[in-house]
């Protein structure tokens, strides 16, 4: 097992991001994409059980590690590019990826526009992103233009210890963790700050997005996808949140789909290595 990783910074035009490594260089390439507001160390008790890939698992911007975006930075298609940039830095023109949630979604969307690249995919309750349609857009715009200009007063928890930060972490509404869970994610995600401690996330990230694609636009990515896509759905995790956006995904027959008891971030649970166990099959398949 590839129980070691180690510590990456690509410095990309506009800002640099970091990323976690495993496995041996000449493994199948993935990139690792983790979900809103986590970091690399999702994939810490994933990674270990994958050892015939090459996984680069980043910290998107606003993440973790990495550098912030400028202002509203972090559309989904910005978020691609940014792992494209990172492909290029490794001299990758095709690989796989290994995405959670938002990472998924964002796997998705790089699968479907460059299905000439992407090799295969790997992802953990996600794949559709929320949408809505186009007579909606100028009150989804109308909440972003208010929530940015409230952004200035808004000031980040400080905690007076690491303890408190895992604690509410793990506590985390619709997307709660096991202690264990969130310490490996708040490890990652924490800086010091007057005394104590804070996040080290973008508060730009918490904004609604200005703008949402379509049904349409959505669905349309995913059946341009030509690649082989596993896709593993956690049971109480929150897709079957969105009963409307779980019937939407059984529609893709080209998509290989599993369910599995658990939550959100079941892959970073007790979960693991029957998580590890889909996947690794599935990657062994591509290379």
């Amino acid at each position: 097992m590839q129980a070691s990783s180690h510590e990456v910074r690509f410095s990309l035009p506009s800002l640099e991001v970091a990323a976690k490594v495993w496995g041996d260089s000449d493994g199948l390439p993935v990139i690792g994409l983790h979900g809103w507001l986590d970091n690399a160390a999702t994939f810490d008790r994933l990674a270990p059980h994958l050892p015939g890939i090459h996984l680069v698992a980043l910290d998107l911007p606003g993440h973790g590690l990495s550098g912030h975006m400028p202002a509203a930075g972090y559309s989904l298609w910005q978020q691609a590019a940014t792992v494209l940039q990172v492909a290029e830095s490794l001299g990758w023109k095709r690989f796989a990826l290994l995405g959670h949630s938002m990472g998924a979604i964002i796997s998705g969307i790089l699968a479907g526009s460059l299905p000439d690249r992407i090799m295969g995919a790997c992802l953990v309750d996600g794949l559709l992103p929320f949408t809505s349609e186009a007579e909606e857009a100028p009150k989804q715009m109308a909440r972003f233009f208010d929530a940015s200009l409230a952004l200035a007063d808004k000031r980040k928890p400080v905690y007076d210890s690491v303890a408190k930060a895992v604690q509410a972490r793990a506590r985390g509404g619709n997307t709660a963790l096991s202690h264990d869970a969130a310490a490996l994610l708040v490890e990652r995600g924490l800086m010091p700050e007057h005394g104590g401690w804070t996040w080290r996330t973008d508060p730009q990230l918490m904004l609604p997005s200005p703008m949402r694609l379509t049904s349409e636009h959505a669905a349309a990515f995913i059946e341009a996808i030509k690649s082989p896509v596993c896709l593993i759905l956690a049971n109480q995790g929150v897709m079957h949140q969105h009963p409307q956006v779980v019937e939407r995904i059984e529609r893709f027959a080209h998509i290989t789909r599993h369910d599995m008891d658990g939550g959100h971030h079941l892959h970073l649970e007790e979960q693991a290595e029957a998580v590890a166990t889909i996947f690794d099959s599935f990657f062994a398949d591509l290379a």
